[in-house]
């Protein structure tokens, strides 16, 4: 992983990079929530991308910005599940070894996804600790190279392409709205901005049980001892080093404004999983459906505006739905 933060550039590169291998997923829309939200949504469907989740966008750039050498060697990570899914298949594509470190308690259908596409999965404990400490010894031993989930630079340049094509299918936006757990997503989304659409104000919903990004940026500095809780198993991931420092450096709109969170509760969240699957039949997950529960819960801020949201992954273990607990 490098040192040096990811330039808006290196979207645009990103984006060229990946296009053999990751799909361009469709922009949705339902009268009904537009209605319902008082404003005008496009979704960009991310659960519907490779691996269920935009976060294949990010590991496919890692994987092939590797040299051929370093390639050779293989990759490894700590996930658990959509990171994890995304970096075996990229490397699959590319006829590599994947290493997934899988912390205890992981979704049992994000685990098989990881296993299906040919990674070699490494218990540890649910500890962001024992993950890096377990990660650290498989790189040791096998020589791979490290993809951090979310904090590694191919990484956020990748995830930000969702946001590039998003804009490129639905035209000026006044909003995008974007989920934030470690921040991947949320970094390469403002990078995205940065060369496309620099008037468009970036908003990250975070669960308001696992809001260190919003005391973050509030504060001028990372938030690094909270513990989540919350629904929404792919947020729980704190805000990483370099993307709290794109994202507090990110200015938007005619104001220059800095970008905005808006925690979410959980039954909110849920809510508006419902919401999306019988309106529009799609099932996505907790972590996605919080963009929609931001939007919904501050009917003011949003009315009459043109807004993006970015619905970031379908990796729903169906035994476990919230709404039917």
């Amino acid at each position: 992983m490098s040192d040096v933060l990811p330039q808006p550039d290196d979207v645009l590169a990103a984006s060229a990079r990946i296009a053999p291998h990751a799909d361009v997923t469709p922009v949705l829309q339902a009268g009904s929530i537009d209605d319902a939200a008082g404003c005008t949504l496009r979704f960009k469907a991310e659960h519907l991308q490779r691996a269920g989740a935009f976060k294949f966008r990010g590991a496919c750039n890692a994987v092939w910005a590797l040299e051929a050498a370093q390639a050779g060697r293989g990759v490894v990570t700590h996930s658990s599940g959509n990171h994890g899914a995304a970096l075996a298949l990229a490397a699959r594509s590319r006829g590599i070894a994947c290493h997934v470190v899988v912390p205890a308690g992981a979704v049992a259908t994000k685990l098989a996804a990881i296993a299906r596409y040919g990674a070699v999965l490494h218990r540890c404990d649910a500890t962001l600790g024992s993950r890096e400490a377990t990660c650290e010894q498989v790189r040791q031993m096998t020589g791979a190279t490290m993809v951090h989930p979310y904090a590694d630079a191919r990484v956020i340049a990748g995830q930000g392409t969702a946001a590039l094509e998003l804009l490129q299918a639905a035209g000026a936006l006044d909003d995008l709205v974007v989920p934030v757990g470690g921040g991947g997503l949320a970094a390469g989304s403002a990078l995205a901005l940065q060369v496309r659409a620099a008037h468009t104000r970036l908003v990250l919903a975070e669960p308001r049980g696992a809001d260190d990004a919003l005391r973050s940026l509030r504060a001028g500095r990372r938030v690094e001892t909270l513990v989540p809780e919350t629904v929404c198993d792919g947020l729980r991931g704190l805000l990483g080093s370099p993307n709290f420092a794109i994202l507090g450096a990110h200015r938007s709109g005619d104001g220059a404004a800095p970008v905005e969170v808006i925690p979410v509760d959980d039954a909110d969240t849920v809510a508006a999983q419902r919401m999306l699957a019988t309106r529009t039949k799609q099932l996505v997950e907790p972590s996605s459906a919080i963009a929609l529960a931001a939007v919904l819960g501050a009917p003011a801020r949003f009315a009459g505006r043109r807004v993006g949201i970015v619905l970031s992954g379908g990796n729903v273990d169906p035994d476990r739905l919230a709404w039917l607990h």
